[in-house]
């Protein structure tokens, strides 16, 4: 803090001398952070104590970053974008909303990240993998007397109606997820079969994905569907909430980071961006709470990790399900069939 405070006294005497020139205008980066507000602000604090760079950071839900983007595309609003569910970055990439960069810290990656990135035409890069699933109240379950939910099929019984929360996969990176693993684990038709009985027992669409962990943890929903990492944050909180791995397999996603194209600072990006591809960044993560795996193959797993060898994984189309067209497509039929349906 002192070096940091240093440096900077010395920068502005400079500057105040004449002598730095234009160069005293100081280094700012704008960031759009889709993981837990935690981790985006202890992200953004040590990267402002390690470089004196002065970040401005949103928080938001993947899927209204990609929005954003989207919307401020011909007068970009910020430079990064780090975190989030990988399929909207795909997309993202797919529109070009995003600048190809091939990192020289690819070949430090767990391979899951690089594929990510060379599927981008490396226009983003993994950062972290996490694996969707469920949580449920151990002590609501337990005092309706029922049997603990272990498959997505048990989500549709009618014991859990007005039971069950998940987020809304037009603003939640998570929820697309879900959506997109259900599609490949029935087939298209019966996954919105299993959607529409979804929808009679869901409580309430959430506008972030892990809000419903939360809930379940608060006893506000007896099952929240999330990623199994939030699930786990919850439960070590000491919150009564158990994570389920389903038993018909269950999807994951990529977290990935992107540099916005025409953003202003794109320099100090880059530099953003090399900087949280290094292991010591990467263990913020779970230094704060976030217990994804991170993409750098020398920084530690988290111990409190969901462990993905015990985990039936499908294998996730991140080509397809990362395209603009059918999240375009999937969204409006999931909008019309599920969400607008009655209960």
């Amino acid at each position: 803090m002192i070096k940091t405070l240093t440096r900077r006294l010395t920068f502005a005497l400079l500057c105040l001398l004449g002598i730095s020139g234009p160069a005293c205008a100081e280094a700012t980066l704008v960031m759009y952070c889709g993981v837990d507000e935690n981790w985006c602000r202890a992200m953004t604090t040590e990267y402002q104590r390690q470089t004196g760079v002065r970040v401005q950071m949103v928080r938001m839900s993947a899927g209204e970053i990609y929005a954003r983007l989207r919307a401020e595309k011909d007068n970009p609003q910020a430079d990064i974008w780090w975190g989030g569910t990988g399929d909207p970055h795909l997309q993202a990439a797919e529109e070009g909303l995003t600048e190809a960069y091939r990192s020289p810290s690819l070949d430090k990656l767990r391979p899951w990240a690089k594929e990510q990135a060379e599927r981008a035409k490396y226009r983003t890069v993994g950062i972290y993998l996490g694996a969707l699933g469920f949580g449920y109240n151990t002590e609501e379950v337990r005092s309706h007397n029922l049997t603990p939910p272990a498959c997505w099929a048990d989500l549709i019984k009618p014991e859990f109606k007005g039971e069950v929360q998940m987020a809304d996969p037009n603003s939640s990176g998570t929820a697309w997820t879900a959506l997109a693993t259900f599609v490949q684990l029935m087939g298209e038709d019966e996954a919105f079969v299993y959607l529409k009985k979804l929808h009679a027992n869901i409580n309430e669409y959430t506008k972030a994905g892990a809000a419903p962990a939360q809930a379940a943890g608060m006893g506000e929903t007896m099952i929240g569907i999330a990623f199994q990492h939030d699930v786990i944050d919850v439960a070590i909180r000491g919150k009564p909430v158990q994570v389920v791995s389903p038993c018909e397999g269950t999807g994951f996603e990529i977290g990935s980071m992107s540099l916005i194209k025409g953003g202003k600072n794109g320099d100090e990006a880059r530099k953003f961006y090399e900087w949280a591809l290094t292991a010591d960044a990467q263990k913020i993560g779970a230094a704060n709470r976030s217990y994804q795996v991170p993409s750098n193959a020398d920084a530690p797993i988290p111990k409190e990790a969901p462990d993905l060898s015990k985990i039936k994984l499908i294998a996730y189309d991140f080509a397809k399900y990362g395209s603009s067209a059918e999240r375009k497509r999937l969204l409006a039929r999931w909008s019309t069939e599920v969400k607008s349906a009655t209960k």
